[in-house]
């Protein structure tokens, strides 16, 4: 009887702390629903709480059967949380109160459950960062580069085929007509979506957490390789055929395009790290 009072208030204690917890970030949450369905580059918030959820759900038995113990180092997380929630609202800096968010939710977790339960869903919590949109100051600070990247390594390669082509900062003009990496086209948006792609498969295909890292640290490159074949492709179709490439569903194909060899780039160096792990 005792046990069954007990376990009652703690159950209690958990529903009031989530739904305070709810309360007090519903206004972000309602912002970040917003930037999900107005951004194109973070259209895939919507499907991250989702992944995370389903990822846990999988792990209900195992999850059921684990000794639930509080953690103190749990609360010191849950107060760094709250403490950037403040400090975000104070600033209205929407990527410091959003990323307290998952904060104060590891530190929760931790600190009602334990590390047994913190040490097999510390993924799925952390993975809730793919949701949150970066930074603009990040954003586009690594996008003027990327555009140039990809504009010169596509010069360089034309330039290497025996094609005509000069280029001047991330504009490739061509014998036809002129080429621009324009920002849509800095392979960004790709490297965002592809990142939370990497994270998945390299969770659920791993043992290691050291092949874990690689392959999701290889999703940069990867999709930066991505965007360049992107570019080269189109230069050499609008350079070949002086076909309008900015015209649809051209332009929808090429975009496609990225994802199609950045995946298949990752099952390959996810069965190369599989082999080297054993």
């Amino acid at each position: 009887m005792g046990f069954q009072v007990e376990a009652t208030i703690n159950r209690n204690y958990i529903i009031l702390i989530a739904a305070l917890l709810l309360l007090a970030y519903l206004p972000a949450l309602y912002d970040l629903v917003i930037d999900w369905s107005t951004d194109g580059n973070y259209s895939h918030g919507f499907l991250v709480p989702l992944i995370s959820a389903y990822l846990i759900w999988r792990k209900r038995r195992e999850l059921s059967q684990l000794d639930f113990s509080s953690s103190i180092s749990g609360l010191y997380i849950t107060i760094v949380g709250v403490v950037l929630f403040i400090l975000g609202n104070a600033a209205s800096e929407y990527f410091t109160i959003r990323l307290s968010l998952v904060v104060t939710l590891f530190g929760l977790v931790l600190y009602l459950f334990g590390h047994s339960v913190i040490k097999r869903t510390w993924f799925e919590i952390l993975f809730l960062i793919f949701m949150i949109p970066i930074p603009y100051v990040i954003y586009f600070s690594a996008t003027f580069p990327m555009q140039l990247f990809a504009s010169k390594v596509t010069g360089a390669l034309l330039n290497f085929l025996g094609m005509t082509v000069v280029r001047q900062g991330n504009i490739i003009h061509l014998p036809t007509q002129s080429l621009e990496v324009a920002e849509a086209c800095s392979g960004m948006r790709s490297l965002v979506s592809l990142l939370a792609l990497g994270a998945i498969y390299a969770y659920l295909t791993q043992k290691r957490f050291s092949a874990k890292m690689i392959l999701f640290l290889a999703t940069i490159p990867i999709a930066v390789i991505g965007n360049v074949f992107r570019v080269f492709i189109t230069a050499l179709i609008v350079y070949t055929s002086n076909v309008n490439v900015t015209a649809e569903p051209v332009h929808s194909i090429m975009g496609a395009s990225v994802f199609v060899i950045a995946f298949i780039l990752l099952l390959i160096l996810g069965a190369i790290l599989k082999r080297a792990f054993k």
